[in-house]
């Protein structure tokens, strides 16, 4: 066993020490998110601290645990906080978490995030779905050698965020009466905001929002063989396009004021899951 798949089976089995449960989904919640748990039927809870080598988020208003229950009849997986690169993680700590849950049953993965908006049809407190990403700004969660038990050598990437999930994403949405964007997402490293000419290269480039995490996670999840969708909060215009600075507090604020239509939908997408 290789020394990466080692360090997963070692997660696994102190998750495991503590509940048996097994997901259908995992959901990684993001800035302003926390309170999605407070909605889920719970019937375990693990710490990261009390997984040992397991990566542990600095970041203010991320929780650090896992939860596990029922949304509807849907089980799934919850992590309340993530971990990002620009903590100072390599890119398999940050992945780490998103491959344990596929170890523990998880086949769907449903990621969110705050980003910042780069389409003009991307006004901020809007919702974007991913329908692709551009990952060439941080190293791949991939290098270094492959362990064949997660997946292959050379993964395909043409269709990292499912169409399936991409369709009950926009039914969810429609049901709930929430406005749902659809785009590119960009993954920098952070912990600083972008400057506006990177912007302006990003939307050259096809992108519609940017950010500083989902898109290695996604690309780990595929490399897995688990199926993925991807849902960004916009919190702030990008670098250049609202004509203020950028600001962690604005990050906040805004996602937990759109918390209540977030919520709604991911609430009837993983209910969905189970239909």
């Amino acid at each position: 066993m290789g020394k990466v798949l080692d360090r997963i089976e070692q997660c696994v089995q102190a998750v495991r020490e503590k509940t048996d449960f097994v997901p259908q989904a995992a959901l990684v919640l993001g800035s302003g998110l926390g309170g999605f748990a407070d909605r889920i039927q719970v019937s375990a809870q693990v710490s990261y601290r009390d997984i040992p080598d397991f990566p542990v988020s600095t970041v203010p208003g991320h929780a650090g645990r896992f939860l596990f229950g029922y949304v509807g009849k849907t089980p799934v997986a919850v992590m309340q906080g993530r971990v990002h690169y620009y903590e100072g993680y390599s890119m398999e700590d940050v992945v780490l978490p998103i491959r344990v849950l596929g170890r523990l049953g998880a086949k769907e993965l449903f990621l969110t995030n705050a980003a910042g908006g780069i389409s003009p049809e991307l006004a901020s407190g809007s919702l974007m779905l991913l329908t692709d990403h551009i990952t060439t700004f941080v190293p791949s969660p991939l290098i270094g050698p492959n362990e064949e038990a997660l997946g292959p050598r050379f993964p395909d990437m043409t269709e990292v965020y499912s169409r399936r999930l991409q369709e009950l994403a926009r039914k969810a949405a429609k049901a709930k009466g929430v406005a749902l964007q659809e785009g590119v997402y960009v993954q920098c490293t952070g912990p600083n905001y972008e400057t506006p000419a990177e912007i302006r290269m990003f939307k050259a480039l096809g992108a519609g929002a940017v950010g500083m995490s989902t898109a290695c996670e996604a690309m780990a999840a595929r490399h897995m063989g688990l199926e993925v969708c991807g849902i960004s909060c916009v919190t702030n215009l990008a670098a250049g396009l609202g004509g203020k600075a950028l600001s962690h507090e604005e990050v906040q604020e805004i996602a937990t004021r759109v918390s209540g239509d977030f919520q709604g939908l991911l609430w009837e997408l993983l209910e969905g899951l189970e239909e």
